[in-house]
């Protein structure tokens, strides 16, 4: 039944929304290394399951699919840092793919393979962190100097640059208008980009580096995880954690919420734990455990 819980309908489509102005870029950004012309398979992540029962409003069941062993594409990324606590990568709603390469961000597009140098930082500071705004039309920057910037993709242009954070900002994560930001300074800030102030309220409970944020489906509770092993699950209106998980032996991460069931909560942990854990935050139980072999940094 987790099974069935964890995955729904396949995505819809997506739609391109790549900026059309920009920096100049170098040819070697994101260059195609390999690309197979074998058509991508279908993204139904299981097949038919006897033990789950038939329901008028399920999709159709499919056969097990064989997953590929090579990527579909292969793109340069010369500068990205290699650090496991920096989140450096994130599509939008528009199908774009934003990449942050030592102090310079780059937008590319998956539809029509067009990139677009968005900024860059200067030689004083790096690209720590990038989220999109739900809408796919607003990207957010979180910088070494633990610095927030707000930049329309759609114009290449930065149009706000948030303060608060005394260390590098690694973490990011957006409801309509409220954006959370993690730092190494061990507190999460929620700056609501209407108000005129940086930021509208402070979270601390992390004992150590905040490196996974994310909220829920219904932007009423937001899960974060640190160095220092602990899951929180937060309320928009408390400045205390609601939920406190520390079963996981390792950073965590990586953090996905079902978008098809409330309540249901995916947690990774770093080398020395290589889990995944379910937990119903509803509930405040865990539902399963799977040890993955290696470290989790994304989910």
């Amino acid at each position: 039944m987790l099974r069935a819980a964890l995955f729904g309908p396949e995505s819809g489509s997506f739609y391109p929304g790549t900026p059309q102005t920009g920096s100049p870029v170098n040819t070697n950004i994101f260059r195609y290394k390999t690309q197979t012309r074998t058509p991508m398979p279908s993204l139904s992540p299981f097949g038919s399951d006897d033990s789950i029962p038939a329901r008028s409003y399920y999709s159709p069941l499919k056969s097990p699919r064989n997953l590929p062993r090579s990527p579909h594409k292969v793109l340069d990324a010369p500068a990205l840092q290699d650090d496991f606590y920096l989140n450096l990568v994130d599509w939008s709603s528009h199908n774009v793919l934003a990449v942050g390469l030592g102090n310079c961000v780059y937008l590319w597009n998956a539809c029509s393979s067009k990139v677009t140098k968005l900024c860059d930082l200067g030689l004083d500071d790096t690209v720590c962190s990038v989220g999109w705004a739900q809408q796919g039309t607003h990207l957010a920057i979180g910088t070494n100097q633990g610095k927030v910037q707000i930049w329309d993709a759609s114009r290449c242009k930065n149009i706000r640059t948030m303060q608060g954070h005394r260390m590098r900002a690694g973490a990011l994560a957006w409801t309509s208008s409220l954006l959370s930001s993690g730092s190494r300074d061990k507190s999460i800030l929620q700056r609501d980009i209407r108000a005129n102030d940086d930021f509208i309220g402070k979270l601390t409970g992390h004992k150590s580096e905040v490196c996974g944020l994310k909220w829920s489906h219904d932007n009423r509770e937001l899960a974060s995880g640190g160095n220092d092993n602990r899951l929180f699950v937060w309320n928009q209106h408390k400045t205390q954690p609601l939920l406190k998980y520390s079963e996981h032996t390792a950073a965590v991460k990586a953090i996905a919420w079902s978008p098809h069931l409330h309540g249901l909560l995916a947690s990774g942990g770093g080398t020395a734990d290589r889990c995944i854990r379910f937990w119903n935050t509803t509930t405040n139980s865990q539902l399963g455990c799977v040890d993955t072999g290696s470290q989790v940094s994304g989910l």
